[in-house]
């Protein structure tokens, strides 16, 4: 009878050991690493395989430091290889850190777009850009409309044609967002972004809990395939250190009844911006009631009996100077 219990253990051992690394080995399998930054980094002096970066980026073997804190400085780096799956997850380890308190700026993003290696003015990387944008904004602007503090992590997704506001942090572009304090951690701080399905899910584990808390999610976000990843920063009078640590990025499985051809020629669009109202109009224009027809009616015949009512009295007074200037002559 102990003998027998004895063979059953052993048979489970067995069996969890053949299922976790048939785990391991899923994992690996759907890892892309032409897309993922693991260390050790090579230094500045070899670069990073697959990657190209610009600006002030500085490599070293255990950090990618985007920019340092200093003012006035731009950092990016890019995948060289276009992401031709159709579901995919980045996790991201990054680290942000800087010597004041409570004034500091102004971020990082991670990019998923048509265009590489165009630095500008949306955290180190160009406007108008066609795609997705995972900003990680640390300066709040005064003009800005949301009543949210910083840091605060939000999407944008863009079809080319609408420029990020910075006087409003983003304003009515942003699809999704959350409050993340991650800046002077002292543990590692990780956000994961998740395509899948036309769902845009993004978490994060800024509080080294070992798990990850949902920050928002977005449906009916339509991508292309075959964009290209990039991360970007860029300090002003503020600063900050932004570094990456470490991405992976991963392929994902398909879902029953959802093609898994590429798509490279749709445009980036989401139902959440689809009723936006054009960039140069106010939150308060948009907010204002269209008028009716019956109230434009009334509007303009007020005004038509107005104009009639001047003519009226303006031929009165006209007739009793004439009338006036008769009798005097008489």
């Amino acid at each position: 009878m102990f003998g027998g219990l004895v063979v059953r253990q052993t048979v489970v051992v067995l069996l969890l050991g053949a299922a976790s690394l048939r785990a391991e080995w899923n994992t690996k399998d759907f890892l892309k690493r032409e897309h993922s930054l693991v260390k050790p980094y090579q230094g500045s002096g070899f670069g990073v395989p697959n990657w190209d970066f610009q600006g002030s980026t500085m490599v070293t073997s255990n950090y990618i430091r985007l920019t340092p804190d200093d003012r006035s400085r731009q950092g990016a780096l890019w995948n060289k290889m276009p992401l031709r799956v159709r579901n995919w997850e980045v996790q991201l380890n990054f680290k942000v850190t800087g010597t004041t308190k409570d004034l500091f700026g102004d971020g990082f993003s991670l990019w998923y777009t048509r265009d590489r290696m165009v630095a500008g003015p949306v955290f180190g990387s160009a406007d108008h850009f066609s795609g997705l944008a995972i900003i990680a904004d640390t300066y709040s602007n005064h003009m800005s409309p949301h009543k949210h503090s910083h840091p605060y992590l939000a999407a944008m997704v863009n079809n080319g044609s609408v420029s990020y506001d910075h006087d409003k942090d983003g304003g009515t572009a942003l699809i999704g967002g959350c409050e993340v304090k991650f800046r002077n951690k002292n543990h590692e701080t990780w956000l994961t972004v998740r395509y899948e399905d036309d769902t845009l899910t993004v978490s994060v584990d800024v509080d080294n809990k070992r798990a990850w808390a949902p920050c928002f999610s977005v449906a009916g976000v339509k991508l292309p395939t075959g964009y290209y990843l990039g991360l970007s920063a860029t300090t002003g009078d503020l600063s900050d250190a932004h570094d990456i640590l470490g991405m992976k990025v991963y392929e994902l499985d398909t879902g029953a009844g959802i093609s898994k051809e590429e798509r490279p020629h749709i445009i980036p669009e989401t139902a959440t911006t689809a009723g936006h109202q054009h960039e140069d109009q106010t939150a308060e224009e948009e907010a204002a009631p269209s008028w009716s027809g019956t109230k434009k009616f009334f509007v303009g015949l007020f005004v038509v009996l107005c104009a009639v009512a001047l003519g009226v009295v303006g031929i009165m007074v006209y007739q009793n100077q004439q009338e006036n200037n008769r009798k005097r002559f008489y």
